[in-house]
């Protein structure tokens, strides 16, 4: 049997919970940047064989790189404005609930959610993500843009393991926890 394939939210925030600051700004992550760490991302990144993010997310990586990062794999940006495929990715208009259960039905790898807030969002709302690998850089923004919008109900976590790092990040791995 194969097992179910898992929506999984694997993003850096801020100790005090915001996923960038003002103006879209990351520059805090490099404050973590080592030679060699990727924090598991690799490995993670290998378990995924589909990509959601938010158009937002998607037109800002689209600022940064000439090429889109995730382009080798089947992507879906979410968005309101209907826009032609590149290659793998698909620009997706519809409904969130819909696209993840259509996904969840077919046989494949996990689903990483690479962002943004609004995206975590709206998955949450109807209790999609079932992990979430959440790295905390040890910095006190302030102020920007919160991974955890309010409008959300509740839903309790399982902890499954903390990976400290000498950088002070410190990486949370999270499973719904079904009652």
């Amino acid at each position: 049997m194969t097992p179910e394939r898992k929506v999984v939210v694997y993003i850096a925030m801020s100790l005090d919970g915001y996923i960038a600051g003002p103006n879209d700004d990351l520059t805090f992550l490099s404050t973590v940047e080592k030679e060699g760490e990727d924090y598991g991302y690799s490995a993670f990144y290998k378990t995924v064989d589909t990509i959601i993010l938010g158009r937002k997310t998607y037109d800002w990586v689209m600022k940064q790189v000439p090429v889109f990062p995730h382009s080798g794999k089947e992507s879906y940006i979410l968005t309101s404005t209907a826009r032609p495929a590149i290659g793998k990715t698909r620009f997706y208009t519809g409904d969130v609930k819909e696209l993840i259960a259509k996904l969840k039905s077919q046989p494949g790898k996990n689903i990483f959610i690479d962002g943004g807030a609004e995206t975590v969002t709206a998955l949450l709302q109807d209790k999609l993500v079932d992990e979430f690998y959440i790295s905390i850089i040890p910095i006190l923004l302030g102020e920007g843009i919160r991974l955890f919008k309010d409008g959300r109900p509740a839903q309790q976590l399982k902890l499954v393991e903390t990976k400290p790092y000498d950088t002070g990040l410190v990486q949370l791995h999270y499973k719904r926890f079904e009652s």
